[in-house]
């Protein structure tokens, strides 16, 4: 039973990742329907939060239907990141979760994100100092190291658990790696290994398919796997890999009726979130997406991403039922 303080998250809990420009609610709460357990805000800036900015406080946001859910910060400064955790706290999140995993050159160029894995003790003190200041669950993301010379995390996940942490999810890739060549989890394996640690230990990277999930669950032995990008268009992920661990079975594939009454929800709380001018425009990106492999699609795509209202997105969703209803054909 996998628990973040007296958070309880069950027996194999499946976490959605934070992914800038993705996980924001709209998609978390197709996520939430899919079968995910714990997710995360996208991540947010401790410098724009403290300066007030609009985008990083809109991030900030959160419903009752995602529970449990955390707040991802970001920064450099520990001043600063302690501030954000407090303006966080404020909001009534389960837990705040510190990034230091982020690898793109502008988190990691300012000294937030992975960079920190070029300075443990400073990654440690900031941590040590984030804990204090909020009476939630502290969790931290990170990968395995800056480079293949510093894999250093079995050392860094026990400092980390010391100074009061509440769970660790680890990326199984360097910075320098950022997201090429493959997940390499068997330091993740580690660290379960330690006896020393105690705190909940989540697995990141390459979880792609429910044979995946189950194989490295057994293997190396963690507490549950968060899923990023194999979630993007299939928020349905989470279910498939819950239904093959406890029945060794796949669940049926998602019929375009099933896409289409996803996309129809997703597109909803685009525009009670963002409203209908940028809620119809930034749910463009999912159309791809959420119609992948099914054959001769690209027109009905191109006509989505053009259409400006919500009745006429339905009325195209609509045409998209009627052409593929009868013969059902996903590649």
């Amino acid at each position: 039973m996998a628990k973040i303080g007296n958070i309880d998250l069950g027996e194999f809990p499946l976490l959605l990742a934070p992914m800038e420009d993705v996980s924001d609610p709209p998609f978390r709460a197709v996520c939430k329907e899919g079968g995910a357990d714990l997710m995360y805000t996208e991540f947010i800036s401790s410098e724009g939060l403290i300066r007030d900015a609009a985008k990083s406080r809109q991030k900030l946001d959160i419903f009752e239907y995602e529970r449990p859910i955390g707040i991802q910060l970001f920064g450099g400064d520990i001043g600063n990141m302690v501030e954000s955790a407090k303006i966080a706290t404020e909001v009534n999140p389960d837990l705040i979760d510190i990034n230091y995993g982020c690898p793109v050159k502008a988190v990691a160029c300012r000294g937030a994100g992975a960079a920190l894995l070029q300075d443990i003790p400073k990654m440690v003190q900031m941590t040590s100092d984030i804990v204090k200041a909020t009476h939630l669950p502290v969790t931290v993301k990170t990968r395995l190291g800056w480079d293949d010379n510093t894999k250093n995390i079995v050392e860094v996940a026990e400092r980390l658990q010391d100074i009061g942490i509440k769970a660790l999810t680890v990326h199984g890739r360097t910075r320098v790696q950022m997201y090429k060549g493959s997940a390499d989890w068997t330091l993740i394996g580690q660290i379960k290994e330690n006896p020393r640690m105690h705190i909940p230990i989540f697995g990141n990277g390459d979880i792609d398919s429910p044979e995946k999930a189950v194989e490295y669950k057994n293997r190396y032995g963690v507490d549950g796997v968060m899923i990023g990008r194999a979630a993007i268009g299939a928020p349905w992920f989470f279910n498939e890999v819950k239904h093959f661990i406890k029945t060794g079975e796949h669940l049926p594939a998602p019929t375009i009726a099933d896409r289409i009454d996803v996309t129809r929800k997703h597109l909803d709380f685009s525009i009670r979130w963002k409203g209908n001018k940028l809620g119809i425009f930034e749910m463009r990106r999912h159309y791809t997406n959420y119609f992948k492999g099914v054959p001769d699609f690209k027109p009905f795509r191109m006509q989505l991403v053009e259409a400006p209202t919500i009745e006429e997105v339905n009325q195209i969703l609509n045409e998209v039922a009627d052409v593929y209803f009868p013969q059902e054909v996903i590649a």
